[in-house]
């Protein structure tokens, strides 16, 4: 997958950093070396590893602040490490269509389609445009509508098969101006975080990772990864995820 160009990491923005698997990516960063670490969080607390910068995934205002603060040093990956599955009241994936709710549903886009797309918006124009240069976003392997045979979690689906679209037209646009940039969706696997907690039962031994182990591979497919595949999605593994 590599295009053999330098992918040694200068500075990096993760946005949803005070997550499960965005805080083990700040750790793994800066055990790579990577000197300028920012982690964006709602509260904008202090992150081990990182230099801490508040956002609101809700709030495109406090986006662009975030991005505005970053331009004087523009990181050269960005990976958008936030989203839900369930949401704050409890109320988990639709299994059927007869539970759909339209107000569940705009929240649930909103986390996980529309705020990275905001983040992509304010961040992309920053890429130099004859320097490599990374955008990466969580994504889901249920994203995937070829590859859905159980159907139901109807609005966390449609959530992330909408963000594997955006980052496609991300990465055909991007192309036409900066030939070394990628735009990648990523499958962190099933991760032992309290996004997944609920569903963790019953899991194959062996199945679930720690933070840090989904931190190292992503990173590791994002190193691997030339602009030939941008606009793809992967699972942790580096395997190709059909959309």
């Amino acid at each position: 997958m590599t295009s053999g160009q330098n992918t040694a990491i200068r500075s990096a923005a993760i946005f949803g950093a005070s997550g499960g698997i965005g805080a083990a990516l700040v750790v793994e960063l800066a055990a790579r070396g990577v000197k300028q670490i920012w982690a964006g969080s709602r509260s904008g607390g202090p992150i081990a590893g990182g230099t801490s910068f508040a956002f609101d995934m809700m709030e495109e205002a406090s986006i662009a602040d975030a991005a505005g603060m970053l331009r004087g040093n523009p990181p050269d990956l960005v990976i958008v490490a936030s989203g839900i599955l369930t949401l704050a009241d409890g109320r988990g994936p639709e299994r059927t269509y007869k539970r759909l709710d339209a107000g569940a549903m705009a929240e649930v886009l909103a986390h996980n389609t529309i705020g990275p797309a905001l983040i992509a918006k304010h961040m992309l124009p920053m890429f130099p445009r004859n320097e490599r240069a990374v955008f990466a976003a969580l994504s889901a392997r249920v994203g995937s509508i070829s590859d859905n045979g159980l159907g139901g979690w109807h609005s966390y689906r449609a959530s992330k098969a909408a963000l594997n679209m955006l980052l496609k037209n991300f990465a055909i646009e991007l192309a036409r101006t900066h030939s070394d940039a990628v735009v990648l969706g990523l499958h962190p696997g099933t991760v032992d975080t309290g996004l997944s907690q609920p569903f963790q039962k019953g899991l194959p031994e062996g199945q679930l990772l720690t933070p840090q182990e989904s931190a190292r591979s992503l990173l590791d497919v994002i190193s691997n990864t030339g602009p030939e595949k941008s606009g793809c999605v992967f699972d942790w593994k580096g395997a190709e995820i059909p959309t």
